[in-house]
């Protein structure tokens, strides 16, 4: 870090979207930062480069790590920022404008560019072009039973459920129950973990479609009733939402149950940690809590991420989920409490465009290997002297940020731009009826890039403009 001592917090100039180092909240955008870049040398296959790597790899997955440090994060600030502007349509609208545009341009750019040998965008191998639009266009393709249309999706299919029972908990005013749920996903993980049968409605390809067009129509007229300004109309589409995506949950997870529920669990452990923070809930309340939750995420490693369970979650072995699932709370914990010091302005950037990075740093990396005609890079890397293979991979880094830094200016800030007057302009011609009353005042915060997390996705903004980021 640039300093470790001590000082006050001070409103800075911003480069963009990011925040400046001495910025309050600078120490989640270099959270996300971090843990961006961890799941870029986790797809980029780092550990192979590193002298015993395959033995790192057995004890900590870094990809793991990223995700649930993005979960955590969008746990800890998304439910905050719907609750600080009363404002569920100025939510949604911000999600989308938020997501969207990136996702395509990642989906269309990859599909048109790279050829099909080093193809990263997975329709053409469906062959059910219609069926994979539909799911991934909702991003719920990971509980619908299709494929991802790129691999690191599956996080952005967890950030939309939590989305769906957010609003569903803030339209019956049930938002400030973030202990219960928190403790209660957790438990479920705990003690049911390989016991829930899960793809119970993907039956056949024709359940699938019917379940597809069921999706649609329910998320469609949701959204819709929530963009509808009317409190009567926002609850229905709360409760629609977030019904549905229990059934899901519930029912048709891809993921063996014990990281579902835990992904849930942590999320909303998140949210206890703010409240905590925030004075909407006692302190002991939150250590117990977010105790609780940690603990249950260390041991449903031993308990079941174990056998073909293991394989389900894509880690090599229990430890490697259980450390990782620790070191992302370890280092949520660490950064909050750096909270009020200078954090590198470069990791603060990193945070800006972290979920970019998510996007993009696998098509940039078959991109490259494609245009070097590397055939195998992982044993041409693994071959070639230290000094060589440390080029390549800070070549690799140098290129993506590049790549991602012009997507974040001229797709990612222009289209949230464009979200915040769409939300202002319904706003001044449709007022919202009110819901609840505008949550405690509180420093203003950015959400986490999507997604994703992870992001969540996962996974947003800054003061009034909560609408820029996740996972």
């Amino acid at each position: 870090m640039r300093s470790l001592s001590r000082r006050e917090p001070r409103r800075g100039r911003r480069t963009g979207s990011a925040q400046v180092a001495g910025s309050r909240f600078g120490w989640l955008d270099a959270l996300r930062g971090i843990a961006a870049l961890a799941v870029a040398a986790h797809h980029f296959d780092l550990l192979y480069l590193v002298p015993n790597g395959g033995e790192i790899w057995l004890h900590f997955d870094l990809g793991l790590y990223g995700v649930m440090t993005f979960f955590i994060v969008s746990g800890y600030i998304i439910p905050a920022s719907l609750e600080r502007r009363g404002d569920v349509r100025g939510f949604w609208i911000g999600r989308i404008f938020r997501i969207y545009p990136a996702l395509v341009l990642t989906l269309v750019a990859a599909d048109l560019i790279l050829p099909q040998a080093y193809a990263v965008v997975t329709m053409h191998g469906f062959h059910h072009d219609k069926l994979w639009l539909a799911t991934n266009g909702l991003m719920l393709q990971d509980m619908l039973g299709v494929v991802n249309g790129l691999g690191v999706m599956w996080t952005l299919t967890y950030e939309m459920l939590f989305y769906f029972f957010v609003s569903g908990l803030y339209v019956v005013g049930w938002h400030r129950r973030s202990v219960p749920i928190a403790v209660g996903t957790a438990a479920v993980a705990l003690v049911l973990g390989t016991t829930i049968a899960t793809d119970t409605l993907n039956t056949s390809l024709d359940a699938i479609v019917n379940l597809a067009i069921a999706a649609v129509v329910i998320v469609v007229m949701g959204v819709a009733c929530m963009l509808s300004g009317n409190a009567t109309m926002a609850r229905t589409g709360g409760l629609l939402l977030a019904g549905f995506g229990l059934v899901l949950v519930i029912n048709n997870s891809r993921a063996p149950a014990y990281e579902t529920w835990m992904i849930f669990a942590t999320m909303f452990a998140g949210t206890v940690v703010y409240r905590a923070q925030h004075g909407q809930i006692e302190k002991t309340q939150a250590w117990m809590t977010v105790g609780f939750v940690v603990l249950a995420g260390a041991l449903v490693g031993p308990m079941y991420n174990v056998g073909p369970w293991a394989g389900a979650t894509w880690t090599s072995t229990w430890m490697a989920w259980t450390n990782s699932y620790l070191a992302a709370w370890a280092s949520f914990g660490l950064f909050m409490l750096l909270r009020n010091r200078r954090f590198p302005r470069l990791l603060v950037w990193l945070g800006a465009v972290s979920f970019s990075v998510y996007l993009l740093h696998t098509p940039v990396k078959h991109f490259l290997v494609w245009k070097l005609g590397i055939a195998n890079y992982i044993t041409k890397l693994t071959a070639m002297p230290p000094l060589e293979r440390t080029a390549w991979c800070l070549g690799y880094l140098a290129v993506l940020l590049v790549v991602c830094g012009v997507v974040h200016r001229l797709v990612e800030l222009p289209f949230q731009n464009l979200g915040r007057k769409l939300s202002t302009a319904l706003n001044r011609r449709w007022p919202q009826q009110q819901l609840h009353a505008p949550g405690p005042v509180v420093p203003p915060a950015r959400e986490p890039e999507p997604e994703l997390v992870a992001s969540s996705g996962g996974p947003v903004e800054s003061g009034e403009r909560v609408g820029q980021g996740s996972l």
